[in-house]
């Protein structure tokens, strides 16, 4: 391309300054979309990869009741395959309060009474440090959780209280020297409570001092992740006689914390596919009634010599002037939109942001964008280039179109049949503003469904609305209390597959018919009536290749085997469908220790409050049952803020479309604006004008919308979303009304403002033609 192409390309776009200002409000509008979409989809799907390298994530956690020292390394070192062990006495439940308030807004008094705290012995970590150092081997050192210095404003030399340990074991009071992130949870508060590691000989001394040199929990490095499973396999026999014995993989791990993210990073990454379409869609439409506004200029330089491939390029040259810098406001924009509610939701997941990595992902996207506009642009006039010199400099310019004989009077319907007698246009506006509303609406129904999913039992299946912390001889005295259906022991049991021990689950198990306290759909087979048999989730159906008539062989933290036959499979949204339904006989015989609570089940109208207050009289706490686990729900709250942030920036899109079809119209029609004007018409009638087109390609594009995401995009998520249960993600009718409510707001806007650029363009100019 020459120099003096590019300078022709500059003219034209210098003469043309309101319509080239439109394109790239519409270019800076789609890249606002694809950038967001690129920020978060990139951060989220490579940020657990980027902290576990980081912290140098374990492969294998395990977990059992405290043993020795001593016979733990011994039988930890016969394991094939592995390059480190560290070891670590782990303490639950401790009450914890930071000391250092000085009047400093947030730095208030704060308490917690499930802290995790961790004693650590020398060797690989398994976290990194933020802010601060680590652990120098000094007594009564602290390092505490990323989470919990941002909730609480914990900085560095500040201290904590692990009170309710005072004075018979010496002092309690730990100073802050680091900051850590440790990717193998999520942080707190989503996590019930904080993480500090403490130097194990105050670990044992406060809380093991009976005991000689103990440990619970053993952090593994393999040398060939392909060979964990060996190792594995070993380390069951190893531990022959440690009771509790339990552990989680790296996988396991991502599968944990990862796994609500992945159906976010699923559809921002779908939303940039349909931010580019939609780009593609309008900047056509647009090209094309510039291209036939341009024919005759295309003749004239064919007749002086221009080949159909250099007016192509000077055409493509003039897009790409606009776009570039327009596409990387956009996509930079984005970022900035995006960056920070991403950044919270990766604190959340105790990982990190992408950082600079992230700027080859945005400049991918601005090309990307770019080279849209330049192809929409260059396509139309490639073919309207090829007709000879003679036909092009006798084309029409802009040829009206009689349409909608149908449609009503006055100025709504007039600018209705404006916009009808422009098929083509009207008809990629409808279609950029039926897939951006169904986009809408499929985000505002995810983040609906993650509401449910935190506070609607029934959501996962649970018809119980309390818990209460008892063994089964409490649910005589529960029973009576009004108000109260129905009462039994829930018990639950964390299993591992005995052939495949990188596959963990819970089993549940309730006396007489489970399915009375959790009611998840049935896929196949039949509910659960003997001791013998199982309904699994499923997730753990898939996971274990399990259908009605296999085997369920579950290995118990007491070291034994219980066998089941599945009878059922059940579409459970719990624990990720990794569950199984059983009766207690034949799982209380292979561990009696079995963790035990109370489910339960309310009268239809029975006041809650009340019947916890009763509850209370019994000496217990009653607690009520929620949708999902603590750390589960804020971060599912978190997820739908993301959602609905995103739909917002969507609707920019929509925005956009109604204004640029209105914009167009209104240059085109210049004259019939003007006449209008000329005849008396105020703003009001104008507006109103403006208002009609806008409404018609509304009222089209809505019933799109909504059977484009009641039918085709909703249960393709769903589908996506949870591959182990049944969910619903079609808008509901709440949510059509506020957007169809939105719908019209946003085309009396754009009516607005078009009307006010409109009345700014002199009458006479416009009466003299288009």
């Amino acid at each position: 391309m020459t120099g003096t192409q590019l300078g022709l390309a500059w003219s034209r776009l210098r003469a043309r300054r309101g319509r080239s200002l439109l394109a790239a409000l519409g270019i800076t509008a789609v890249g606002v979309m694809v950038g967001a979409s690129a920020t978060v989809s990139y951060s989220l799907a490579t940020g657990f990869d980027r902290a576990a390298a980081r912290a140098g994530l374990p492969d294998v956690i395990a977990s059992f009741d405290p043993a020795p020292l001593s016979s733990v390394r011994a039988r930890a070192q016969t394991l094939p395959d592995v390059a480190a062990l560290s070891y670590r006495l782990v303490q639950s439940g401790v009450p914890v309060r930071n000391l250092s308030t000085d009047g400093v807004f947030g730095r208030d008094s704060h308490s917690n009474a499930h802290a995790v705290v961790e004693g650590v012995l020398g060797g690989r970590r398994g976290y990194t440090i933020v802010a601060g150092h680590d652990l120098s081997g000094r007594p009564m050192e602290a390092v505490i959780e990323r989470g919990l210095a941002t909730a609480w404003h914990i900085r560095v030399g500040d201290e904590l209280d692990m009170h309710g340990f005072d004075h018979p074991h010496g002092p309690d009071n730990f100073l802050v020297v680091g900051i850590a992130v440790a990717p193998d949870n999520v942080a707190f508060p989503l996590a019930s409570g904080p993480r500090v590691y403490v130097p194990y000989a105050d670990a044992r001394r406060l809380w093991f001092h009976r005991r000689s040199e103990p440990i619970n929990q053993v952090l593994l490095w393999s040398r060939s992740p392909a060979q964990l499973p060996l190792v594995l396999e070993q380390a069951r026999l190893a531990t022959y006689g440690i009771s509790g014995f339990r552990f989680v993989t790296r996988a396991g791990v991502r599968v944990l914390i990862d796994g609500a993210a992945g159906i976010v990073i699923a559809l921002l990454i779908a939303l940039s596919v349909v931010a580019l379409a939609s780009a593609a869609v309008m900047l056509s439409a647009a090209a094309y009634a510039d291209t036939r506004r341009r024919l005759q200029s295309f003749g004239t330089l064919r007749a002086v010599g221009a080949t159909r491939p250099q007016i192509v390029a000077g055409v493509a040259a003039e897009a790409l002037i606009v776009a570039v810098p327009a596409a990387t406001m956009g996509v930079v924009a984005g970022w900035a939109l995006a960056v920070g509610p991403t950044t919270a939701l990766l604190d959340a997941l105790n990982e990190f942001g992408a950082g600079w990595d992230l700027a080859a992902v945005l400049a991918a996207a601005v090309l990307a964008v770019s080279g849209t506009v330049a192809l929409t642009a260059a396509w139309p006039t490639w073919q309207a280039a090829g007709r000879a010199p003679a036909t092009l400099l006798a084309a029409a310019d802009v040829a009206a179109t009689p349409r909608g004989r149908r449609l009503p009077s006055g100025p709504v319907g007039l600018g209705m049949r404006m916009a009808a007698s422009r098929p083509l246009r009207t008809l990629a506006t409808v279609a950029v503003l039926a897939t951006s509303t169904a986009v809408i609406l499929l985000m505002l129904s995810m983040a609906a469904l993650l509401s449910r999913l935190q506070h609607d039992p029934g959501t996962v299946g649970k018809r119980y609305a309390l818990t209460v912390p008892a063994g089964p001889a409490a649910v005589s005295a529960i029973s009576a209390i009004p108000g109260v259906a129905r009462a039994a022991p829930r018990y639950v049991a964390y299993a591992v597959d005995s052939y495949d021990l990188g596959e963990s689950f819970q089993l549940v198990a309730y006396p007489g018919d489970p399915s009375l306290f959790e009611d998840p759909p049935l896929i196949a087979g039949r509910r659960v009536h003997g001791s013998t048999q199982a309904d699994v989730g499923q997730g753990l159906a898939a996971a274990l290749n399990l259908r009605v008539g296999s085997t369920l062989a579950a290995e118990l933290p007491s070291g034994k085997e219980a066998r089941f036959r599945v009878v059922g499979v059940v579409a459970a949204l719990a624990n990720d469908g990794l569950l199984a339904f059983v009766l207690p006989p034949r799982l209380l015989a292979a561990d009696p220790n079995v963790a035990a609570s109370v489910a339960v089940d309310l009268t239809p109208g029975a006041d809650l409050a009340a019947v916890k207050a009763d509850v209370a009289q019994l000496g217990l706490a009653a607690t009520a049952t929620g949708g999902v686990t603590a750390h589960s729900a804020g971060f599912l709250a978190v997820l739908a803020a993301l959602l609905q942030t995103v739909a917002g920036i969507d609707g920019a899109v929509c925005v956009y479309a109604v204004v640029q079809m209105l914009s167009l119209t209104a240059l085109e029609r210049r004259r019939a604006v003007a006449t209008l004007r000329a005849c008396g018409a105020d703003r009001v009638q104008l507006a109103a004008v403006f208002f009609g087109a806008a409404l018609l390609v509304a009222v089209v594009a809505l019933p799109l919308a909504v059977g484009l995401e009641r039918w085709a995009l909703g249960p393709r998520t769903a589908a996506l979303a949870t591959s182990y249960a049944t969910v619903s993600l079609s808008a509901g009718d709440g949510t059509i009304a506020i957007v169809s409510a939105a719908l019209v707001v946003a085309a009396a806007t754009a009516s607005a403002y078009v009307t006010r650029i409109a009345l700014q363009a002199s009458t006479t100019a416009g009466l003299r033609g288009d």
